[in-house]
């Protein structure tokens, strides 16, 4: 199959791994952070860490909107279904993400709260043309990707009149949260870990570009290479950065370029601008308050923002206490440094939002190698 056969081709690897291994500095350690969880997961599903120098490391990020949504979010979900009597509807993957007091929107629907999986924001404004009578919110969550559908139902909604559609807009923003990654007091209570560049985001870039990570690798000197989801070319943005780490540069590298413009989608970026804005902060799992780093409803369409229809107020919840989600995101521990890890926490079993999503670190290293790199005990 085009674009994805002769990305995943052995030879070429093998051919792109010996490059790394030429150029990786036997006298350095090299550190990247892949942001998403896409290359989180070819990373681990092809065995890419294997065929890497000893003193490469790869950091997993945040990786998924799923990922970083906080409890208190979840919880404001639950609170729409549970006691307005809304039908709520979501993705899948946020169905399993653990809540307060031992709820899930999962476990709520089987208490009797009307929650529905949905594909897309259009699945729910269908729920509510054919439920007059009923209020229909969407939980919306996701990165830049996710986000120009969400605004596309609210703008349809608007011209049709729709007066019981309203959308819990958890929309989260890329570029700052690789920022706060490296600054944030809030974070670095988990540890620090030296972080040489990035592997940046791919579907994300297709709608924002590759402009808005310019400023970044000015002010903080990181390079960021923006590469798509197959082995290959998460390989080859590897290569690329461990060029610029040699080179001392610090530049925004797109390896993702049958997809991935410097302008981006203008089209998506002008139907999410019509109706949503940013928000002056927006906690984050794993990395706290993240100034600037999420989206909200205009108040032009004020009457389709549930927080507004409902007077919902956000309330932080801790995470579990053994739960180590927020050192793993940061990159200062990995899976299996968390006790609940492959025990009490597994995907059918999760107990923190990394072992919750397909994209997530820990659903990654249980899926795909969890056993690696646990000690051997000699009998």
């Amino acid at each position: 199959m085009k674009y994805i056969d002769e990305f995943r081709d052995g030879a070429l690897a093998r051919n792109i791994a010996a490059n790394i291994a030429i150029e990786v500095k036997a006298t350095r350690r090299y550190s990247f952070m892949e942001f998403c969880g896409g290359h989180t997961h070819a990373l681990a599903r092809y065995g890419v860490a294997d065929l890497l120098p000893p003193n490469l490391r790869m950091i997993h990020g945040p990786g998924c909107p799923v990922c970083v949504l906080p409890i208190g979010r979840v919880d404001m979900g639950l609170r729409l279904a549970l006691d307005a009597g809304v039908i709520l509807c979501t993705y899948g993957d946020v169905m399993r993400v653990p809540a307060s007091d031992g709820l899930s929107l999962m476990r709520a629907k089987a208490r009797g709260a009307d929650i529905r999986m949905v594909y897309s924001p259009l699945d729910a404004l269908k729920l509510a043309v054919d439920n007059p009578r009923r209020e229909v919110v969407f939980l919306a969550i996701g990165f830049e990707t996710t986000t120009p559908p969400t605004a596309l139902a609210i703008q349809q909604a608007a011209r049709e009149g729709l007066k019981n559609f309203s959308v819990l807009c958890c929309h989260v923003l890329t570029p700052a949260a690789i920022t706060h990654i490296l600054e944030s007091p809030e974070v670095l209570q988990y540890g620090t870990v030296e972080i040489d560049g990035f592997v940046g985001p791919a579907h994300v870039s297709i709608v924002i570009g590759s402009g808005p990570y310019e400023g970044f690798a000015k002010t903080h000197r990181k390079p960021v290479v923006i590469a798509g989801f197959e082995p290959l070319d998460v390989m080859q943005a590897i290569l690329m950065l461990v060029r610029q780490v040699n080179d001392g540069r610090a530049e925004i590298e797109n390896e993702f370029t049958r997809a991935v413009s410097r302008e981006g989608n203008a089209r998506a970026q002008a139907v999410t601008a019509d109706v949503l804005e940013v928000r002056d902060t927006f906690e984050w799992r794993g990395l706290g308050e993240v100034p600037m780093s999420a989206l909200r409803i205009r108040p032009t369409y004020a009457l389709f923002d549930a927080e507004r229809r409902f007077d919902l107020n956000y309330r932080a919840v801790p995470d579990h206490k053994q739960c180590e989600c927020g050192a793993i995101l940061r990159g200062v521990k990995k899976p299996i440094d968390c006790k609940l890890f492959g025990t009490v926490c597994t995907p059918e079993n999760p107990m923190g939002s990394c072992m919750v999503s397909s994209e997530g670190s820990c659903a990654a290293h249980y899926s795909y190698g969890r056993f690696r790199d646990i000690p051997v005990v000699a009998a």
